[in-house]
């Protein structure tokens, strides 16, 4: 008892952030029930990383979280239900590069036999990804008032994320560094051994440099014929000089003098007077544990020697550098230890997650995402999504019904009743879940919050926990020495990512594949996107309904199956036939070339006033989502893409075809069995110019483009 008291009361104490948020008397909205949580800052992440290894080598699981800066750009980058595989990864990819993650949750669940019940050690990592070496650039990233003021809603600790968050180097950039301090030692080797008598020399214009050098000459010439002469004389004292006294001390057993209180130019200046008239005595420059810089004047007496101090200082230099680069690792490390303990990660609608963890800590995403899912798939072998685990048991579809997706939704529908705001949810016999802590439970415990990683990641892998009783899974009959993911009922539904809430489809992470997620209710037709045009560019905001009511006036009534609003600029409309697509851009393309009656009386004017509108295929809302511009609205978006990438959005028709097409209307040459929209036919050939619809117009680009055709391979 006075063993345990004594380390309470030699404890530090906590950051005041965090004893004000503990000692609140006022819980944050749907405060975490009492868990104790362990805040991870630059302080503690030492201990923090001791322990966890310990925790993590022990896991059944581990539950991952993470809370970040934002999740979308702007309006248009969130992901919609007509977005292909392809233009969702794109979105989710700008969102991981362009936000911080600003706290990494991690949380082992042990099985306890003895107990019955799983232990849980939540972990609350602080992340600020501040600069940690001279040569790097400074991270830069986007903040969204929506997920800032959300965070603050929830007494997101921010100072303690700025001022003592940790700081990180993923893979890629730790290999950079390396690769650029090789490249520099063999530089520097290089130069030592090429170098010398007179390189680099500064001629000696102003007299306080000639009169510095000369004094410096001096008072090297007398500290090295003493060394010379008393070669025992630096062990006891120090030895005076005409002009001061030099420290004597030693550097790798040889007598050396600090080069102290001396300006660059002073020291570029001692260095030439060292080359032009010392050949035992070497400048040296090294880094001590601070990163401060040491200079010294070091006595060499044989030339083998100078090569081999000179080689031993490199060394040292390089193992210096290497040091620096590690030491930036940081929070990395947390990841680099889930990965090589192998162990099943646990996530809730974790894919965004995992693509911040893959451009944070491992390098810039893939390109494809099939690509990113193998990659992933490689550092985190077994990877279960809890929102997907929803919906692949009846019951916990039924259970569900009606309710919200979230995490905490979730949470307190399945979690044991022993927390007070957990609802009684089912007849089977709960999980136990205990929360351990250290021997000391120490100041940088605190009662977790909804919102804060380390709590949520506590709380995915409760819920995951229930959910495995759902699928029969009975953790009575495990051993320790039993992977959980490699669990007959279990297996089939891990590796399988939900890529968004609304995508339909899971990711099998380990084909890289997209699969039907089951029972997901469509609010849309299934999307053919061969189908599919993009219009931006209104004039005025311009609602779904009104777009699809004045193409279906010149396509017919079934022409249209849906509109899809991107935001207020744009949209993409869905055609039941694909051949629609390119009657519609070709249209569009003579109606805003014509100067006649037709361009004011065609249906198309509601979508075309201003003559600002554009549109295209869907590769080229793939092409503007995959673009590093930044900007709000979709339409301005496009424009930047379009105004600056060598792929312009083409022309849609030929200007001979334009003119041939305008030709045959002014000419009444129009063919006759015209389409109209309630199926009849029309001849059109003797019609007056005043009654040429735009279905007219449709069919003299069919039959231009059939006679263009002809003529082109006629030549």
């Amino acid at each position: 008892m006075q063993g345990r008291l004594r380390r309470l009361l030699c404890a530090p104490p906590p950051p005041r952030s965090l004893l004000s948020r503990a000692l609140s008397s006022s819980p944050p909205p749907g405060g975490g029930g009492g868990v104790a949580v362990k805040q991870v800052t630059l302080g503690n992440l030492g201990e923090a990383l001791e322990e966890l290894r310990g925790r993590v080598r022990e896991a059944t699981f581990v539950g991952l979280d993470l809370e970040m800066s934002g999740v979308t750009s702007a309006p248009w980058r969130d992901t919609f239900e007509l977005d292909r595989a392809d233009v969702r990864y794109l979105k989710l990819r700008d969102s991981a590069e362009r936000f911080a993650a600003l706290q990494l949750g991690v949380c082992p669940f042990r099985w306890d036999p003895a107990k019955s019940a799983f232990v849980a050690h939540p972990h609350n990592f602080f992340i600020f990804p501040r600069k940690e070496l001279s040569d790097c650039s400074s991270h830069e990233f986007l903040c969204q008032t929506t997920s800032i003021d959300f965070l603050a809603k929830y007494q997101f600790d921010f100072n303690t994320c700025f001022r003592e968050g940790i700081s990180y180097l993923s893979r890629a950039q730790e290999e950079e560094a390396l690769q650029k301090i090789n490249l520099l030692h063999q530089d520097e080797t290089s130069a030592s051994s090429t170098t010398s008598e007179g390189d680099g020399d500064m001629p000696l214009k102003r007299a306080a440099d000639i009169l510095f050098t000369e004094r410096m000459k001096n008072n090297f010439k007398e500290w090295r014929d003493v060394i010379v002469s008393k070669p025992d004389s630096h062990l006891s004292k120090n030895i005076k000089c005409t002009a001061g006294q030099f420290q004597t001390v030693f550097f790798k057993m040889r007598p050396a003098i600090m080069l102290n209180g001396f300006s660059s130019h002073q020291l570029q200046l001692i260095q030439q007077v060292l080359r032009k008239n010392f050949r035992d005595l070497v400048y040296v420059c090294t880094y001590g544990e601070d990163e401060t810089s040491e200079k010294r004047v070091v006595y060499s007496d044989t030339d083998d020697d100078k090569i081999l101090l000179m080689k031993d200082v490199q060394e040292d230099l390089l193992k210096n550098r290497e040091a620096r680069v590690k030491s930036a690792i940081g929070i990395r490390h947390v990841i680099d230890l889930l990965s090589s303990e192998r162990k099943l990660i646990v996530g809730h609608s974790c894919f965004l997650d995992i693509a911040q963890v893959y451009s944070k800590f491992v390098g810039p995403l893939p390109s494809s995402i099939k690509e990113f899912a193998l990659s992933i798939h490689t550092i985190f072998p077994h990877i279960a999504d809890t929102r997907h685990l929803m919906t692949v048991n009846q019951a916990v579809q039924k259970l569900m019904k009606q309710k919200s997706k979230s995490l905490s939704s979730a949470f307190s529908l399945l979690c044991p009743s022993s927390h007070s705001y957990a609802e009684k949810s089912s007849s089977l016999s709960p999980v136990r879940i205990e929360v351990g802590g250290d021997k000391t439970m120490s100041s940088c415990f605190i009662s977790g919050a909804k919102h804060e990683a380390g709590y949520d990641a506590y709380m995915t892998g409760c819920v995951f926990a229930q959910l495995c009783t759902y699928l029969d899974i009975k953790f009575e009959q495990l051993s320790p020495q039993d992977n959980l993911a490699t669990n007959n009922k279990l297996q089939k539904h891990i590796n399988l990512l939900s890529p968004s809430w609304n995508s339909g489809t899971v990711l099998d992470l380990s084909s890289g594949m997209e699969r039907p997620e089951p029972g997901y209710m469509r609010r849309y037709p299934a999307a053919v996107y061969d189908n599919i045009v993009l219009i931006w560019g209104f004039m005025s905001k311009v609602r779904p309904k009104e777009i699809k009511d004045c193409i279906r006036k010149v396509f017919g009534t079934g022409s249209v199956t849906s509109v899809f609003s991107i935001d207020s600029t744009a949209a993409l409309v869905q055609f039941k036939k694909s051949e629609s697509v390119n009657d519609f851009l070709d249209l569009k393309a003579v109606l805003e070339r014509t100067d006649s009656a037709i361009s004011i009386l065609h249906p198309l004017s509601t979508i075309l006033e201003g003559g600002q509108t554009r549109a295209a295929k869907y590769d080229t809302y793939r092409d503007i989502c995959s673009s590093s511009e930044s900007k709000y609205l979709f339409a301005d978006q496009a424009e930047a893409v379009c105004a600056t990438s060598k792929n312009q959005v083409p022309e849609n028709v030929d200007d001979n075809l334009i003119s041939d097409v305008q030709q045959s209307i002014l000419d009444g040459t129009l063919l006759t069995s015209v389409n109209k929209g309630d199926g009849t036919k029309s001849g059109s050939k003797n019609e007056d110019a005043d009654d040429i619809t735009c279905q007219h117009i449709l069919d003299a680009l069919h039959n231009n483009r059939a006679l263009f055709g002809n003529r082109m391979r006629s030549q």
